[in-house]
Parts: C-alpha cells; sequence; structure tokens
C-alpha cells in the first residue's frame, strides 16, 4: 500500500499543479476591474485612471499572466497566498476564520445524509416494488431535483418564522451562548444540507444492496438459517458499500457547494459565504485560495475513498 499512496500522492499534485494553472488563469480573466470597481462612482475625476493604472502596478496586476502566476506559486508553496484586496488582510488567514464552520456544516450534513440514505436505501432493497421503495423514490426524486435554497427558504419560513423552534440565521446568539444554542443553529442548516445531498447516495445504496442480495453468498447463508437481520448487516451491507464510498467521494465538491448556498441562506459564517462575497468584489486572491482548497478537498476524499476500500473490503489490494 506505501507505494500505491506514493504514486497517488505524486499524481495528485500533478494534478494540483495543473488545477492551480487553471483556477489563476480563469479568476484573473474574468471580466471587470477589481481597483476600478471600488472606486464610488460620485468619486470619478480626470484622475481616476492615473489612480487606477498605479494600483495595479503596486499590486503587479499590470504584469503578464504567466508572471503573476510564477510570483503567486512561488509564495503559495510556502504558504502565503497572498492578500485581500478588500482588506488587505492575509488570506490564509482569512480562510482559517472560515474553514471551521464550513467544516463542522459539511460534517453534520454528510452524516445526515447517511442516516437518510442508509436505513432507506436498505428497505427500499429488501422491499423492492412496495410501497415503501416507491416512498423513498419520492424521497431521493425530491432531494435531487428541489433546489437546495428553496428547501432552505421553506424550512425557515416553517420552524423560524411559525413554528418559531430555530433560530433563521447566524451561528450563535451572542446574548446566549452554549452549546445548546449552538446546536439550534445547527440543526436547520445541517438537516437541510443532508436531505439535498441525501437523494444520490440513497439510490446508491439500494442498488447496491439488491446486487448483493441477489448474490449466492447471501443465498447460502439464509439456507444456513442465518437471520434477515444478519443477512443484511454482516453480508450484504459490507460489501455494498464499494460503490457508495466511491460517490460519497466524488461528491464532497457537490456538498461544498450545498454548504456554499446554505451559508448564504442562513447567514452562516463559513467559506462558501466568505466566496461569494469575494467573486462579487472580485477579490482575485480569495477567489484562488477558496477554489484551491476545494481542490485539494476533492483529492483527499479520493485518496481516502481509495484507502477505506481495503478495510471494507479485504479481497482489495491497492496497488
Amino acid at each position: 500500500m506505501g507505494a500505491y499512496l506514493a504514486r497517488r500522492l505524486m499524481t495528485n499534485v500533478l494534478v494540483f499543479f495543473l488545477i492551480t494553472i487553471a483556477i489563476f488563469w480563469l479568476v484573473h480573466k474574468t471580466p471587470g476591474d477589481p481597483i476600478a470597481m471600488r472606486i464610488p462612482p460620485d468619486q470619478l475625476n480626470s484622475g481616476t485612471a492615473e489612480y487606477i493604472a498605479q494600483r495595479r502596478h503596486e499590486l503587479g496586476l499590470d504584469r503578464p499572466i504567466v508572471v503573476q502566476y510564477w510570483f503567486w506559486l512561488v509564495n503559495a508553496v510556502q504558504g502565503d497566498l497572498g492578500y485581500s484586496l478588500l482588506n488587505g488582510r492575509p488570506v490564509t488567514e482569512l480562510l482559517a476564520e472560515r474553514i471551521g464552520p464550513t467544516v463542522e456544516l459539511m460534517l453534520v450534513g454528510l452524516l445526515i445524509s447517511l442516516l437518510i440514505a442508509f436505513p432507506l436505501g436498505i428497505l427500499a432493497a429488501r422491499r423492492r416494488n412496495s410501497a415503501w421503495d416507491y416512498g423513498t423514490a419520492v424521497v431521493s426524486l425530491g432531494s435531487v431535483s428541489i433546489p437546495v435554497f428553496f428547501v432552505a427558504l421553506i424550512g425557515i419560513y416553517l420552524f423560524s418564522l411559525k413554528l418559531q423552534l430555530l433560530p433563521a440565521s447566524g451561528i450563535s446568539d451572542p446574548t446566549n451562548p452554549g452549546l445548546l444554542d449552538t446546536l439550534s443553529h445547527l440543526v436547520l442548516p445541517a438537516v437541510i444540507l443532508g436531505f439535498a445531498n441525501s437523494g444520490t447516495y440513497l439510490r446508491y445504496v439500494r442498488s447496491s444492496m439488491i446486487t448483493e442480495l441477489n448474490a449466492d453468498y447471501v443465498r447460502t447463508a439464509e439456507a444456513k438459517g442465518a437471520s434477515p437481520r444478519r443477512v443484511v448487516v454482516r453480508h450484504a451491507l459490507r460489501n455494498s458499500l464499494i460503490p457508495v464510498l466511491t460517490v460519497i467521494a466524488t461528491n464532497m465538491g457537490q456538498l461544498l457547494g450545498g454548504a456554499v448556498v446554505i451559508e448564504q441562506v442562513f447567514a452562516w459564517p463559513g467559506m462558501g459565504q466568505l466566496a461569494v462575497s469575494s467573486v462579487f468584489q472580485q477579490d482575485y486572491s480569495v477567489i484562488v485560495g477558496f477554489a484551491l482548497l476545494v481542490a485539494i478537498l476533492v483529492l483527499l476524499s479520493n485518496l481516502l475513498a481509495d484507502v477505506l476500500y481495503t478495510l471494507v473490503d479485504p479481497r482489495v489490494r491497492l496497488r
């Protein structure tokens, strides 16, 4: 496994290098000027063009994009992602402040997705073509089809405005801090994010379980008198996990994308909210830093999935 991991890490480094080129080029080729848009219209005068040119020179934005990328890459490998054009703070500092709430929201959302997908997927596989199966299909299609922001707005209307059970925004109440307050703010956005991503997992769990339940070893276990619960949990479920792990790993980017939307709707102070505001402000350094974190998350999640294959199924060998 050591040799395999070394090769995968080298491949990931190459892929990451190519991703940095694509991200840097696309961000810096977007229309507009981040310096000009920061000048209020009522302050435009004859000296504005000279000021914009001077600021672009100071920030190095007038250099060829290849030169800009090289200087950025040299600093990035040393952990310096530059400074925000909006407030002058280091990008690493801004992202470090926001990564905690985003990771918290994503992990709880992923856990809720799996708590929805596995019981319903197993139930649908055990009772194919029944009312339970059709019901889980409705849940799955609803999860995939309904936009997450629409579900979030419905959740706020029902649970915050009408029933007044849960807060509608923020990560905590400064006037009433504590664990219960933090959990109450987390419940609604995490449940909605979990529901939005559960549909895909549910269908894969159902499909994988149906394949395994029809296998010869399951029929052998049933013929030996194994209980239905033992057949499902000890035999079929474990062997059905590999395709599900693959989907979970490849959907990490989608999970983060859903978290970005949820953070905007619920004013959750995470990286997604920072990224959206940076896009509107054309804050190049922050946008690139956020995109790189997403790339790292996807690459590491795929590598982790490969390692988990060997733990789930001893027959799998990484070579």
